[in-house]
């Protein structure tokens, strides 16, 4: 296969590399790869990025096996076909994820999902001697990722592009942080990767979908909404803010200092 990508694409994915430094001599990186149009261009951009860079590394791909469909091998050897003509080895690892679900109705089955996912690519990438994980994270994600957390938990954070995991020894990288979904859709499509259904039961439907769906709505009234909310993801763009919620310490010492001596 003939690797190519268009320099405004190259673009991005160097910006992501070299402002969060991804990417070191020697490197063995392990891609976690589920066949879908992100994890897809994420193999391809790296296999480009191997041959274009002065540093040297490697790279592994791995596709995890869930368990929610039957015939999920048969498209699995798509993907190892895929690999090939990138030159990149290809991991298929069955992980019964599905049964982890069933098994554990009351938690929620995105977090199960995720939860035995990053194990089994851990586990892996220490078998392999990975010491990095690769992930087709892009910024559709971490905005959605920022915006639900103030949704659902009142806190403002995302995922980092550059995570180091001390119980693991393996740093999580993220380059396609700068590329959104639709450009990737794009690319996909007019070079007819063989982009694999999701597997997922309640694939479209969960909180992640429901929070796409906002933005994309609320972006028809505002229409620069989406790059408010990743320019908001910046540390540097914290303005005003109440202070810290004081302590019941705290709070009683002050409260004291108001009332009259009884």
């Amino acid at each position: 296969m003939k690797i190519f990508l268009p320099q405004n694409i190259f673009s991005k994915l160097i910006r992501a590399v070299v402002e969060f430094d991804l990417i070191q001599d020697g490197d063995k990186i392990l891609i976690g790869l589920s066949g879908g149009k992100d994890s897809l261009f994420l193999t391809y951009a790296l296999a480009a990025l191997r041959e274009r860079i002065a540093r040297k590394f490697s790279l592994t791909a791995l596709t995890i096996d869930p368990k929610f469909d039957d015939n999920f091998k048969i498209c699995a050897e798509e993907l190892k076909n895929f690999c090939e003509k990138l030159e990149i080895p290809h991991k298929i690892l069955e992980t019964d994820i599905a049964g982890a679900i069933a098994a554990q109705k009351n938690k929620k089955p995105c977090f199960t999902c995720a939860y035995f996912r990053r194990a089994a690519v851990n586990r892996t990438a220490n078998e392999i001697f990975a010491n990095k994980v690769a992930y087709a994270h892009h910024l559709d994600d971490a905005v959605e990722t920022f915006f639900m957390s103030l949704l659902s938990s009142g806190q403002l954070t995302t995922f980092q592009p550059k995570t180091f995991l001390s119980r693991t020894n393996i740093t999580v990288i993220r380059p396609l942080v700068y590329f959104r979904e639709s450009e990737i859709e794009k690319f996909t499509a007019e070079n007819n990767f063989g982009v694999l259904k999701s597997p997922c039961p309640i694939d479209g439907t969960t909180n992640r979908q429901t929070v796409k769906n906002l933005i994309a709505d609320l972006g028809k009234t505002f229409p620069d909404l989406f790059s408010h909310l990743s320019s908001a993801m910046r540390k540097n763009s914290v303005g005003e803010l109440w202070d810290a919620e004081k302590t019941k310490q705290e709070m009683k010492k002050i409260y004291f200092s108001y009332m009259k001596n009884s």
